[in-house]
């Protein structure tokens, strides 16, 4: 893939638009693939058992007060203001225009047509402006140095050297990769961002490119570098808010090692990592979605993936008489063909519960029934409760088919990762933040994918949402997926990212009160 195209300021491309505030340029949907995610809560919530954990802004809602982040001469409009006149007087304002009779400067800012981006959006244009060079060349020096899980010391390094530059205090996990770092004041809500910062055992197959993978056989074909990257930079401009008291509560940046092992979230929830987080937010590259939008889903939006590890044994035999014997290997492939089927017929059907096998071994030679066999694959589920008693069902199941063929047969069930479940609440927050720093048709529904994401293990704690980021260039010939040796995104996706996860934690941290309060802080808004 060609070395993606560079940030382009001040408009013209994705990350940004002409006239006023900066925001993600979203293509066009057509009408008939816009899908609402309020029509999929209910069937979701009771495919899940889950029911959301807090309110939160209804969608489209027009954010009023000043709310974080109010800094002088970005102050919203009062009655008086000319712009408001114009309003009632039946003048149209266009967005980002400058009313008659007033320029920029002296005191008489642009006002934008949404009141929130008079407020965050300059901010933060003014930290990209700054500072988006230095993340696109961070996440470079991250892809050409990939490192495997619970490997990634050189990686840790960097994250935490940078950290401490900003006059944070980044705490390293045990095994001494990973960390997590707070920012703002303990007291109210905390919220947490997670980035994963591992790589894959893939060769990069990337040509042209000044980042190409320096380190053989590793690359980072998921994405890790752009997350870790995203999840930096809203640290830092976050830092700033909070520096200047703007922050109201706390935001903890989880880099999770070992996502891909997997295992990473249990050793950030082991050390301490997510102890009193109210709710987690996560962004996960997406190279079939465009730069500039956002993909949201609520409920399950990745499956849980195990491994099972079945052996069969009998006496073995000769062909010619199977009479005599156990038919070991009739058995086992009644096992194999059995068991998919009537585990799925355990479950409710929207689970999505599945078995397929991977791997199948029995005997060496044609005329002599083995003494063993082995069957190996993997589960994969979209709900909690029906991933939760897999096993036992399972192993019920396989007793079952291995008697009725007098063989003995023993399960080995590895768990993975949980469902990913992403809470309603959480998913609105994403939803009412895209709306501030994105175009109007940034925000798209997603599907479910039957990958696994250990982000999971942090939802069956505490609430939050997985949203995933387009990062495909816009017009791009060819098909592009995660887990390939010539993966790359479109470098203009940081920024992007960078402002949802900053807007969606500010949104969260003004929600007012922990999950399941019913009421909210008076006034409170994401402006």
């Amino acid at each position: 893939m060609p070395e993606p195209e560079r940030p382009q300021r001040p408009g013209g491309g994705p990350g940004s638009r002409s006239g006023g505030a900066h925001r993600a340029v979203n293509p066009k949907t057509p009408k008939s693939e816009q899908v609402t995610e309020a029509k999929n809560v209910p069937e979701n919530e009771n495919t899940t058992g889950r029911t959301p954990f807090g309110s939160a802004v209804a969608q489209g809602a027009q954010m009023t007060h000043p709310g974080p982040g109010v800094m002088p001469g970005l102050e919203p409009p009062t009655a008086a203001d000319p712009v408001d006149g114009a309003a009632a007087s039946g003048a149209t304002v266009s967005p980002g225009a400058v009313p008659a009779g007033r320029t920029p400067g002296a005191g008489h800012p642009a006002v934008p047509a949404v009141l929130g981006g008079a407020v965050l959006q300059p901010q933060l244009d003014a930290f990209l402006a700054a500072h988006e060079d230095e993340l696109i060349a961070f996440r470079r020096d991250l892809h050409a140095h990939p490192e495997l899980g619970y490997a990634e010391h050189r990686t840790t390094a960097k994250i935490a050297e940078r950290l401490r530059a900003a006059g944070l205090d980044p705490v390293i996990l045990p095994k001494g990769t990973g960390l997590f770092c707070d920012i703002g004041p303990a007291d109210g809500t905390t919220v947490a961002l997670r980035a994963d910062i591992d790589a894959l055992p893939l060769q990069d197959e990337k040509q042209g490119v000044p980042y190409r993978s320096t380190v053989q056989g590793v690359a980072h074909a998921c994405g890790h570098d752009v997350h870790t990257t995203m999840v930096l930079g809203a640290g830092l401009f976050l830092a700033q808010q909070a520096e200047a008291g703007l922050l109201p509560g706390r935001v903890r940046l989880l880099f999770q090692p070992a996502e891909e092992t997997p295992g990473g979230a249990l050793d950030v929830m082991a050390a301490g990592g997510i102890a009193g987080v109210d709710r987690a937010f996560a962004l996960h590259c997406d190279p079939r979605i465009e730069v500039g939008q956002l993909g949201l889903r609520t409920g399950p939006i990745t499956a849980a993936c195990d491994k099972v590890y079945v052996k069969v044994t009998g006496p073995g035999g000769h062909t010619a008489r199977p009479h005599l014997t156990a038919d070991l290997v009739y058995a086992l492939a009644k096992i194999v063909t059995e068991l998919p089927s009537a585990l799925s017929r355990r479950v409710d059907p929207r689970s999505s519960l599945s078995l397929v096998w991977g791997r199948v071994s029995a005997g060496s030679v044609a005329n002599a029934i083995p003494d063993d066999g082995i069957a190996e694959g993997t589960v994969r589920c979209l709900d909690d409760e029906a991933w939760h008693r897999a096993p036992e069902m399972m192993k019920a199941l396989l007793q079952s088919v291995a008697a009725a063929y007098d063989v003995e047969a023993s399960l080995e069930y590895v768990r993975g990762v949980p469902p990913t479940v992403n809470e309603a609440a959480s998913v609105q927050m994403f939803r009412d933040a895209a709306a501030q720093v994105m175009d109007e048709e940034g925000v798209v529904p997603t599907p479910q994918s039957l990958g696994g994401e250990d982000f999971g293990w942090y939802l069956e704690s505490i609430p939050g949402a997985l949203a995933r980021l387009g990062v495909r260039t816009p017009g791009s010939p060819g098909e592009y997926d995660l887990h390939r040796g010539d993966f790359d995104v479109d470098e203009r996706c940081i920024a992007v990212g960078l402002r949802v996860l900053s807007a969606t934690a500010l949104t969260a941290l003004w929600e007012g009160g922990r999950p399941g309060d019913t009421e909210s802080i008076k006034g409170a808004a994401l402006a």
